[in-house]
Order: C-alpha cells, then sequence, then structure tokens
C-alpha cells in the first residue's frame, strides 16, 4: 500500500512534459531516386553541424513529395534542414565553394544568398501538432 502512494506522489512532482508532433510535407523532388536526409535541431550552438542535431529521419524517395513526422518534441524553438542525397553516398555533395549540388531545403523555406543559414534564420516555435512545407530547392 506505501509502496502505491510513493508512486502516485512521485507521478505528481514528476509529471512528464508535454510533446508534440512535427509534420514535414517536403516537395519539389525532381528525381525519384536515393534518400531525404531531414535534421531538427533545438540550439543555434552548432546549427548545421554533421552529428549536433536533436533528431533526424533519412528516408528513401519514393515520389516527387514525401512526408516525415518528427515525434515527442518538447515545446520550444527549432529549426529543420534537409537534402536530397540523389546518388546515396550518405553525403551532401558541394561545389568547390562549399554550394550544395544536392537539392536541399530549410524551415521557413529559407533560402540562403551568399552563406548558410543561421538558427535564426530558420527557426520557429512548436507549442502543438503542427505540419509545414518545405520545398526543396537546387
Amino acid at each position: 500500500m506505501n509502496h502505491l502512494v510513493l508512486f502516485f506522489y512521485l507521478l505528481l512532482l514528476n509529471p512528464t512534459p508535454e510533446t508534440h508532433t512535427l509534420t514535414i510535407n517536403i516537395t519539389d523532388i525532381e528525381n525519384v531516386e536515393g534518400t531525404l536526409e531531414v535534421a531538427i535541431f533545438n540550439t543555434n550552438e552548432r546549427f548545421l553541424e554533421e552529428g549536433q542535431a536533436l533528431k533526424t529521419i533519412s528516408v528513401k524517395v519514393k515520389a516527387k513529395s514525401q512526408t516525415v513526422v518528427f515525434t515527442d518534441l518538447p515545446k520550444g524553438n527549432y529549426a529543420v534542414s534537409m537534402y536530397h542525397d540523389e546518388n546515396s553516398d550518405g553525403k551532401c555533395n558541394r561545389n568547390f565553394m562549399g554550394i550544395p549540388k544536392e537539392p536541399y531545403g530549410f524551415s521557413n523555406n529559407f533560402r540562403p544568398k551568399f552563406s548558410a543559414p543561421t538558427f535564426q534564420d530558420c527557426q520557429f516555435y512548436l507549442a502543438e501538432n503542427h505540419t509545414m512545407k518545405i520545398s526543396l530547392k537546387g
């Protein structure tokens, strides 16, 4: 009996944070081959650095538009980056100036001009389940 009271007491003291789902509809996929590599970040520190994303999803391209879903995201600021790994070599191929040669996209459909985007350029606030559309460029 005492264990049951302790369980409910601890449950009330440590409530589980409310989490949300982010659904991303990816459009303008020109080549139905390779994979889509999608990353979500929750901090501007080390934004876009490999291995620093909060979560990543890799999906095989099967159509001209696809949907990916991130689950269990607490309320907060996020930014999404993605690229279409058309040749399935596991990296975003770039030209000699560092500009991606494979299609890419960011949350807010941000289009960088002369440098990579910042977290602030792409950030959005997630407070409930949300669906966004990102068009690939490239």
